[in-house]
Formats: C-alpha cells, sequence, structure tokens
C-alpha cells in the first residue's frame, strides 16, 4: 500500500547541551512542523543545564553552593527533585555515589580550571560527612540547606535528568514512540511502527577505537553508561577517571572501564552508572536488591561481567 501524507516517517532532532548535544528520535507525519516541539526540547535541557552547571557561575546550583551553611535557600523544582534523587541513590549506595564532591572534581582538572596539585594533596583522603547526612531538603516549601561545607556536582546525573526532561516534553506533544539521549545516557518510550524496540548500542570500552560490545532493544526503559576510557586524565603514566571515589577524594582506582545500567528513569541509571564504577564487582549484592541490570566492561578486552535484579 502506498504512504500517504499521513504516515508517520522517521525523524530526528538534535541541539547543544552541557557542552554536547541532544538528539530524539521518533516517528511522525511527513508534514508535521517541529519547530514547537524542537524548541520546546531546547528549552528543556536549557533549563536543566542553567540550573545544575558547575561551569556556570551564576547557575542555581552555585549560588547554592556559595550560600553560608545553615542557611534556608529557595531553588528550582526541577534542581531539587535532582537533588533528592541523588541522596536517595546516595543512601542506597553505601555513599559511593556521592554530589558533595565538587571540592575533588575541581582540584582534578574535571571541572572548568585545570588540575592543582596542592588542591588535590588537600581533597585526597579528607574526611567527609556523607550528603545524604549533611544536605537537608524541605521540597514542600522549596528550599534546601547545608549543614556542612561541601561543593556540589552533579555531573552523574544531571545529563540523565535531561533526558527524562527530553521525553516530558514528547510525550507533552503527543509522541507515545521515541528514543532520546545525551552522550551516554538513552531513554527510550514506546516501539517503532514495526514493533520493534529502540536499539541502543554498548560500546566497547576502548580509548583507541569506537565498536560495539553489545545491543540492547530498549522499549520503556532508561540505559546510561559511565566509563573511564573517555574523559580521564594522565597522571605519573596512567590514566584516571573523571568518576571520584569519595572514599578517597580522588578519581576511581582499580574499578570497571565502564558501567551501563538499565533503569526505569534515565536519572536514576546515570547516577546508579556512577555508583557501580566506583562499587565494581561488589556491586552485584545492590544490583539485585534494587533489581536493576547492570553490565561492567573491563578494558579493551572487553570481559563482561553481567548482573540482572528484579527491572
Amino acid at each position: 500500500m502506498p504512504k500517504t501524507s499521513s504516515d508517520p516517517v522517521r525523524r530526528t532532532l538534535n541541539g547543544p547541551t552541557m557542552g554536547t548535544r541532544w538528539s530524539v528520535v521518533f516517528y511522525a507525519p511527513a508534514g508535521a512542523d517541529l519547530g514547537p516541539l524542537a524548541a520546546d526540547l531546547q528549552t528543556a535541557v536549557e533549563e536543566v543545564d542553567a540550573q545544575m552547571s558547575t561551569w556556570r557561575p551564576h547557575s542555581d546550583l552555585m549560588r547554592f553552593n556559595a550560600a553560608p551553611v545553615g542557611a534556608w535557600q529557595a531553588l528550582p523544582v526541577r534542581l531539587l527533585t535532582v537533588l533528592d534523587c541523588a541522596l536517595q541513590i546516595g543512601r542506597l549506595s553505601g555513599g559511593v555515589f556521592e554530589i558533595a564532591m565538587g571540592d575533588a572534581v575541581r582540584a582534578w582538572g574535571f571541572g572548568p580550571v585545570p588540575a592543582d596539585p596542592q588542591a588535590i594533596r588537600t581533597v585526597l583522603g579528607r574526611a567527609r560527612r556523607p550528603s545524604h547526612e549533611t544536605l537537608e531538603l524541605d521540597l514542600t516549601a522549596g528550599r534546601a540547606r547545608k549543614h556542612a561545607p561541601m561543593m556540589l556536582d552533579l555531573c552523574g546525573i544531571a545529563k540523565g535528568y535531561g533526558v527524562d526532561r527530553l521525553i516530558d516534553v514528547l510525550e507533552a506533544h503527543g509522541i507515545a514512540a521515541a528514543l532520546a539521549s545525551i552522550d551516554g545516557e538513552l531513554r527510550a518510550i514506546g516501539r517503532q511502527p514495526d514493533g520493534r524496540g529502540w536499539s541502543v548500542a554498548v560500546e566497547r570500552p576502548d580509548p583507541e577505537a569506537r565498536a560495539p560490545h553489545s545491543v540492547f532493544e530498549l522499549h520503556d526503559t532508561a540505559i546510561a553508561t559511565s566509563g573511564d576510557y573517555r574523559h580521564r586524565i594522565a597522571v605519573g603514566g596512567r590514566f584516571l577517571s573523571h568518576t571520584m571515589d569519595p572514599r578517597r577524594g580522588g578519581p576511581v582506582l582499580g574499578g570497571p572501564a565502564s558501567a551501563t545500567v538499565l533503569a526505569g528513569s534515565c536519572m536514576e541509571a546515570d547516577a546508579l552508572a556512577s555508583a557501580f564504577m566506583v562499587l565494581g564487582e561488589d556491586g552485584k549484592a545492590l544490583a539485585e536488591r534494587i533489581g536493576v541490570e547492570v553490565l561492567l566492561l573491563t578494558g579493551p578486552e572487553a570481559e563482561t561481567s553481567g548482573t540482572r535484579g528484579a527491572a
């Protein structure tokens, strides 16, 4: 049967955000005006960046970082949503997912300034109380306060939340089947017109080449990958990951090359992928307990370790 102008065709939209690009793939009639949708998608991710970036001195997050200890600060509802999820995953992971690592991220040169050897010596081994014990949220009143000095960094969860916001916008425009992504964070809703899910490749963790290790077919699922083979620094003849281990105040040592997590929301998958980068094989019990699927890969040879939870 010949196609008509109302038959859905595969469409793609993308734009800049958070130092990278967002992208959505979906089906819509060939003649559909996608301008309003594209504008709303861009607005959604710009809002996340404006609230949660550590690269923007005047973001809501940086304003809170500069606030005095003990003083309540009004914060936007979306930022509070991400902080609440981050604290929950911090508790679940025994503190290995920790958003109060902004000082370490900055010291090691993964923020907006170069690495600082003196700052590195200061953060290494510093005794830290976890943020789920020292950061208080009042979601009803829309505010938060610190009970100890801290510098929050949401690099391990904000992009995942940005993907969730892309999905929110797509659904608000009546789109029930789509794949949204920002870097290694993706979320799929619905199925393609032929009934298939959305194919997503997990990259082989090799800094010298780009090739797939495995492929997942997703529907109504989010997937996020954190790894040490792209965003890293060289120190003393070895490469160090951008993922911080709060137990030592520096990059993860001896962890997997990448951790991929499937979860209900991309915000959760993003944060949990960072947690499993720290936990490595020790995280299997956590995956079973909270019901998520985890794929751990080690080195260019991509040895695989998978744990399937109840999700």
